[in-house]
């Protein structure tokens, strides 16, 4: 159903093209500040997984040193002997780490944990963002209908206004009357003016959120061929596909990992070191003039007693994945939550248009035969200036209720982890956060981003 105002007002005026809600949402996804620093910090998560592969890496670190020494030798003779030395060292170390406890295979299932984690943040960010686009593309449709009945009714004020002075003139009505319809006219005015300046504040929140001016809008529908049938169907979808769900189980799998992370600790370290080094002396008094080494060893390292602080991590690890689990559960409850609210709020969005479509039908035949009975002296001009407030009211009501399911329909797709490019049909690139994963996962080296910063 395409939601606009037939018979009082459209949502928007049809032109030669105007923006819909797929091209306002697709804006929101490509520009959004919100969804692009999240982009931004899960990328930055991504790079958790090489600092910890870095652990099955070598180590190679090189030294050089050079640098000028005075010596004043005191010989058998009593004499002395006196040189400026140049003495200098070079050598290089390799160090791998054989065997830690598995601190770093831990180490690597804990980044990549995390990773998981993020990615559904990232889309459940998106899910809000998209969410927050529609609602300020119909508050913009709304608030422009609004400010188009609160036109109509200013005009309409008058032309009564108009008529109240004539007839107070020709002696038909009492000065009463012609207040009344001065009265009810300044209100509208007022109305107007409200409905102005919320039309002003709507469109810079759509700025805000879609990155540019509203120009033409297209009528808004709901999403009712994406959505659940049922309310146990929006809440099983909400379980299984909710992005603040999913991520809640990856972080289970980071706290429980980190456990094994902490007892790691209690376990010795097997680390084999190579090194290769040459120092060159030109003291003529040594019996030698350099040195060169060269030596692998290998070295265990078993602790025995840290005070306990391996200990204590390892207790406080389980207490946080305890936590974790804890915090699953509460997720799922408030997924539960969301989802019914949303198919509550989307079938009672609903009936709400079916009744303030009526409610306007019968306000603007009421409005007609009260003007008639106006006209011939049955009613007062203030049941007519009432007759008319009551369809102007109505009109509000309805396009509210237009604006509200509209809403509730998108809603109850972000309630069930749905409101993402790929389930709307979005003509614009899905972000893939995986790309970026694979490109920096296995990067020995490198100081430049994939994107070259």
């Amino acid at each position: 159903m395409v939601i606009g105002l037939s018979g009082c007002s459209a949502f928007a005026v049809a032109a030669a093209h105007a923006e819909t809600v797929p091209e306002a949402l697709a804006k929101a996804y490509q520009s959004n500040p919100q969804l692009n620093a999240e982009r931004a910090r899960q990328r930055a998560t991504d790079e958790n997984v090489p600092q910890a592969m870095a652990g099955y890496r070598p180590q190679i670190a090189a030294t050089l040193g050079y640098g000028l020494q005075a010596v004043r030798n005191l010989l058998v003779d009593n004499t002395i002997a006196g040189a400026t030395l140049k003495p200098w060292t070079i050598g290089v170390t390799v160090t791998q780490t054989l065997y830690n406890g598995n601190k770093t295979a831990n180490s690597v299932r804990v980044a990549e944990a995390q990773v998981q984690s993020g990615r559904e943040a990232l889309r459940n960010v998106g899910q809000g963002v998209l969410l927050d686009a529609v609602i300020a593309y119909t508050n913009v449709l709304a608030n422009q209908s609004l400010v188009e009945a609160q036109r109509a009714n200013v005009t309409s004020l008058k032309e009564t206004l108009g008529i109240a002075q004539k007839r107070l003139n020709a002696g038909d009505v009492t000065p009463t009357d012609a207040s009344q319809a001065e009265a009810r006219l300044a209100r509208g005015q007022a109305d107007l003016n409200a409905a102005e300046v919320n039309l002003a504040i709507s469109q810079a929140t759509y700025m805000q959120v879609i990155g540019q001016a509203p120009q033409r809008l297209s009528p808004a529908e709901p999403m009712d061929r994406l959505l659940p049938r049922s309310r146990e169907d929006a809440i099983a979808q909400a379980f299984k596909g909710h992005p603040a769900v999913i991520a809640a189980g990856f972080d289970v799998d980071v706290a429980t990992t980190t456990i094994k992370l902490a007892e790691s600790s209690l376990l010795p370290t097997v680390t084999l070191q190579g090194s290769a080094s040459r120092s060159r002396d030109s003291d003529p008094t040594l019996g030698t003039f350099g040195t060169d080494q060269a030596s692998i060893v290998g070295q265990l390292n078993a602790p025995i007693y840290d005070g306990g602080l391996a200990a204590a991590q390892t207790r406080q690890a389980k207490e946080l994945s305890t936590q974790s689990r804890l915090v699953l559960d509460q997720v799922r409850n408030q997924a539960r939550t969301a989802a019914t609210a949303a198919w509550v709020s989307n079938e009672g969005a609903k009936t709400a248009v079916s009744a303030a479509e009526a409610e306007v039908r019968a306000a603007g035949v009421a409005l007609q035969g009260v003007l008639r009975e106006t006209q011939s002296g049955q009613r007062t001009t203030v049941d007519a200036l009432n007759a008319q407030q009551d369809l102007v009211s109505a009109k509000a009501r309805l396009i509210g209720s237009q604006r509200d399911r509209v809403i509730a329909s998108y809603s109850l797709l972000s309630a069930i982890g749905r409101l993402d490019v790929k389930s709307l049909g979005l003509n614009t690139p899905d972000y893939l956060p995986e790309v970026h994963y694979h490109q920096v996962r296995d990067a020995w080296h490198g100081l430049r981003t994939p994107s070259g910063q």
